[in-house]
């Protein structure tokens, strides 16, 4: 074997050494609020949810589900009639799902309806179980959880949580995990059986769980708490907890970001706490993110790494536009624009990254 020219092991060392450098820096780089989006309009909001295969945004606002372009945040259409309190897509059927009642069932490439499923209870969160390809209605009231088959919208059973049901994530292995956050445990449930196996209690290391993150591949819980304001950490496999760490305060949201191996928990005081697990057993608080007031809720665009938060404020006064042809000859000597008090509330589309 001829020997390799010194020059050229060189030329590739320094290549090499400013690649990993390149990953290093961006790997360090703070997260940060990277683009805002501001709609007009009324009514409460809740869960928002990305549709990551037909990149598409979800906002339940009022009476009917908002639908943006996940990439540019315009405006793409609405699933009106449809007082709901979050959305989940099977990327398969292209079918979706809002948790109101009765349910509403669309296609998500047309945004047409397809049927309206009547279901018990009060629609919460609301979720997507790959491997069974259904879909979890969750309520508060019994039953917790209504179990509907995502490609024809038929009823396959119901389950007793025991207990009100936040926010869930699935292992797609026939698993999902559910935070009760009246019972500060989190229920196992058998996807294929249809029943709960197991409960993980929280030990009074964190108080009303809501947000759930999930590290599938390493069968690790992240449970975002009230009070105290605290992520619970711990194994998918037997509820040992693994850690506590510290979040702000309000959760009603996370997630976990395999490519990146953080979790995320959003906060109504304004915060986003990213959490990074360095290894199954080693996670620390890697960052505070400031959002906005009352951003209690988000989703992972999976595709850039972004996480996308929701809130409404009050739009300020403003003053009223003026006429798009002025009178002949002009506005009369000593006219002047009226301020126009209050006026509609504002959705806030917050897209956070590094």
């Amino acid at each position: 074997m001829k020997a390799i020219n010194s020059g050229f092991v060189s030329v590739i060392t320094v290549a090499l050494f400013f690649v990993q450098s390149a990953h290093a820096a961006s790997a360090a780089d703070p997260y940060k609020v990277l683009k805002t989006s501001q709609v007009p309009g009324s009514g409460a909001i809740d869960y928002v949810y990305a549709d990551n295969d037909g990149r598409r945004l979800y906002v339940p606002r009022g009476t009917q589900v908002l639908v943006f372009d996940l990439d540019t945040l315009k405006s793409v259409g609405a699933i009106t009639n449809a007082r709901a309190r979050g959305v989940a897509v099977d990327p398969k059927s292209h079918h979706g799902f809002c948790s109101s009642s009765p349910v509403v069932m669309w296609d998500t490439t047309t945004l047409q309806e397809i049927k309206r499923i009547d279901v018990k209870g009060r629609p919460d969160a609301i979720a997507f179980e790959p491997a069974t390809e259904r879909i979890y209605v969750m309520s508060h009231s019994q039953p917790n959880a209504t179990v509907i088959d995502s490609k024809d919208g038929s009823i396959v059973g119901t389950i007793d949580l025991g207990g009100a049901p936040e926010q869930s994530a699935s292992d797609g292995q026939g698993h999902l995990y559910v935070a009760l956050e009246d019972k500060d445990n989190i229920a196992v449930v058998d996807t294929k059986a249809l029943k709960v196996t197991a409960h993980y209690d929280l030990a009074g290391k964190g108080g009303g769980p809501a947000g759930l993150g999930l590290d599938a591949k390493n069968r690790i819980i992240f449970a975002f708490c009230h009070e105290p304001a605290t992520a619970v950490i711990l194994s998918a496999d037997d509820g040992k907890i693994l850690a506590t760490l510290p979040i702000g305060k309000g959760n009603d949201s996370g997630g976990f970001n395999p490519h990146t191996m953080e979790a995320f928990s959003s906060q109504g005081d304004g915060t986003l706490t990213i959490i990074k697990e360095n290894s199954p057993t080693s996670f620390e608080v890697e960052q505070t993110v400031k959002t906005k007031s009352r951003a209690k809720t988000c989703t992972l665009d999976a595709k850039n790494d972004h996480i996308v938060l929701i809130t409404t404020e009050s739009a300020p006064a403003s003053a009223q536009t003026a006429p798009a042809t002025p009178p002949a000859g002009g506005e009369p000597a000593g006219t002047r624009r009226r301020a126009v008090a209050g006026g509609p509330n504002l959705l806030d589309i917050l897209v956070v990254g590094r």
